[in-house]
């Protein structure tokens, strides 16, 4: 492999996992602007930290809220919402094609230092939501009384310890038969609502929350699967005790290191609860994809079982050997496996840094032979998307060397003594008309290829301000890949990108820029470590591949650079659909 690739290889294999600013253990914030990579994927992708440890193991069961009365709110969500006024910092999403009917109120923590993890947390409900229907989402201080009768189930993210909860939400949540799942915090005040109104929590739901279990858990076994979580979690996971076995059905449990294990998520009656915060630390085989299908069955319980496959073939400019395309383009097309091909437009190395100091700038215009190659690849069953301009930012290192397919184009990155990248914030003169203009100069060089307009958007290595997500949901409304997302988005404010988080999903999702995101979510082959990151290899990608299995309606969908040759590429195709996926176009996921 030489350097260009080695560095292409690295960027495009490192971290976008599950999302963050920074890696905090137990929720230590760290300088804004730090973002360490972990795992494969695409650089952009920091894990973002979990809530802070517990303040107590075992809460005390109390109403936080003030002037909490001892009787029921005079209405609950059995009532109509007509008497619900303009909630503050309420945002609304539609669904993603094919996202069913669904109508989901997603509720969030909004005080203390930690508030930004709060709405980050709701930002990746919001998303994954939007696969089964249109959402609400707002801090959970704004409930109304009545308000859930307008919707068809309701989430609340949990993330601050002791946030006060309005009585009305939680009478609402006692005296509604609709789907409620309850993630992490405050489920003590929920228990000790119902005591208040004569109820007791353990006697109609079959469990009661016992004390925030801290065990080093790394594994979460969820419909026959043994799935991951990192162990620098330490905000614990809520412990329960089964009090009557015939009303609760245990979703998920958790092993403790001794191989012990305990309720991860468990449902009763309409009540589904999960015991952590599952966005904290997330890799490809984590126990995110749990909670991923878990929203399958309180939101659309009738899901049909389906898993279909997706390929990428990435990082294609102008400087692209033809016949590696070609190679690739006839491999899938004898397994009947339709792709996608990422391309920029324009190469660039200005400052020689491949040539011995020599500049270099054409376009795809100027390469008639990868032009060719990208119309054999279309013929072969390939539809071409556009990934950027030039993959690369002026004559910057960006944060390696300037040169097109290895450094970012729509954000600022270096890397840091650690051999980290680390993501900087957005690019100089960043603007909405600024991202505008870079799409429109490689819709250009398209036309001049005589090559169709692609209807589809990559970000290189998957990242973009808040402005670029405006301006591709603006030109495009559809994006294949990871996103970034930022504090900021749910509340009308400036976003905050000292607190950058990423997410992958298992589903074609509408995520809260509005674009329908197709999902890529098992990484890519990478032979070689780099930037703190491993190899990783087909087994490895179908191993992943099987562990996505778990969601009943999830895709496997990879991506794979052509330099790499055909055999790495074969081996995982094989390997995907030997576990019973089917191979679609990415235009499947927009039906």
């Amino acid at each position: 492999m030489n350097l260009r690739r080695t560095f292409a290889a690295a960027l495009t294999a490192a971290a976008f996992i599950g999302g963050g600013a920074v890696i905090a253990p137990q929720g230590a914030m760290a300088a804004p602007g730090k973002v360490e990579n972990h795992g494969d994927g695409h650089s952009a992708d920091a894990q973002i930290p979990a809530p802070p440890s517990p303040v107590k193991k075992k809460p005390d069961q109390r109403v936080i809220a003030p002037g909490t009365a001892s009787g029921r709110s005079s209405t609950n969500a059995r009532s109509t919402a007509k008497a619900v006024t303009a909630i503050p910092n309420t945002v609304t999403g539609k669904a993603a094609p094919g996202g069913g009917t669904a109508k989901t109120l997603v509720l969030y923590d909004e005080t203390g230092p930690y508030a930004w993890l709060g709405e980050v947390y709701a930002e990746q409900t919001a998303n994954l939501v939007s696969h089964y229907g249109s959402w609400t989402v707002h801090p959970a201080s704004g409930y109304q009384t009545g308000e859930l009768a307008a919707y068809s189930a309701v989430v609340y993210v949990g993330s601050t310890y002791d946030e006060p909860l309005p009585v009305s939400f939680l009478d609402d949540v006692l005296g509604t038969s609709k789907p409620v799942l309850w993630m992490y915090d405050n489920i003590w005040q929920l228990s000790a609502r119902a005591a208040a109104t004569g109820a007791d929590f353990a006697t109609r739901y079959g469990y009661m929350w016992k004390q925030f279990d801290t065990s080093a858990v790394a594994e979460v076994r969820y419909d026959g699967q043994s799935l991951t979580r990192d162990t620098v979690n330490g905000s614990g996971i809520m412990d329960q005790t089964i009090t009557d076995a015939s009303k609760v059905t245990v979703l998920g449990d958790a092993v403790r290191p001794d191989g012990t294990t305990f309720p991860w998520a468990l449902k009763s009656a309409n009540l589904t609860y999960l015991g952590e915060i599952p966005y904290a630390y997330v890799t490809h085989d984590d126990r995110y994809l749990a909670f991923a299908d878990l929203l399958t069955g309180v939101l659309a319980p009738s899901t049909a079982e389906r898993h279909r496959a997706l390929v990428r073939i990435e990082d294609v400019g102008p400087d692209a050997d033809p016949a590696e395309l070609r190679a690739v383009a006839d491999l899938l097309s004898s397994k009947k496996v339709p792709f996608t091909v990422a391309v920029y437009t324009r190469y660039r190395d200005p400052k020689g840094a491949l040539t011995g100091g020599k500049a270099e700038d054409y376009t795809l215009a100027k390469r008639p032979e990868v032009v060719k190659a990208l119309k054999y690849m279309q013929q072969k069953g390939g539809t071409l998307l556009m990934h950027g301009y030039t993959h690369q930012l002026n004559a910057e290192n960006n944060p390696y060397d300037g040169v097109s397919g290895n450094d970012f184009e729509f954000y600022r990155a270096h890397v840091d003594e650690a051999d980290r990248v680390i993501y900087d914030g957005p690019v100089v003169g960043d603007s909405a008309a600024w991202a505008t203009s870079r799409i429109a100069a490689s819709k250009l060089e398209f036309a001049r290829a005589g090559l169709t307009q692609p209807t589809i958007f990559e970000f290189p290595h998957y990242a973009g301000s808040a402005a670029d997500y405006a301006a591709v949901n603006s030109l495009f409304g559809v994006r294949y890949e990871r996103g970034l997302y930022f504090p900021g988005t749910l509340r009308g404010k400036a976003a905050d990108y000292s607190h950058l988080s990423g997410q992958f999903f298992p589903y074609a999702v509408r995520d809260v820029y509005g674009s329908v995101v197709i999902p890529e979510n098992i990484g890519n082959i990478e032979p070689e470590a780099y930037n703190t990151h491993p190899v990783r290899l087909p087994a490895d990608l179908i191993a992943s591949a099987k562990r996505n299995l778990v969601v009943r309606d999830g895709v496997a969908s990879f991506f794979y650079h052509p330099y790499l040759g055909t055999a790495y590429l074969k081996q995982s195709v094989e390997g995907i659909q030997g576990l019973g996926y089917t191979f679609v176009a990415a235009s499947a996921m927009t039906k």
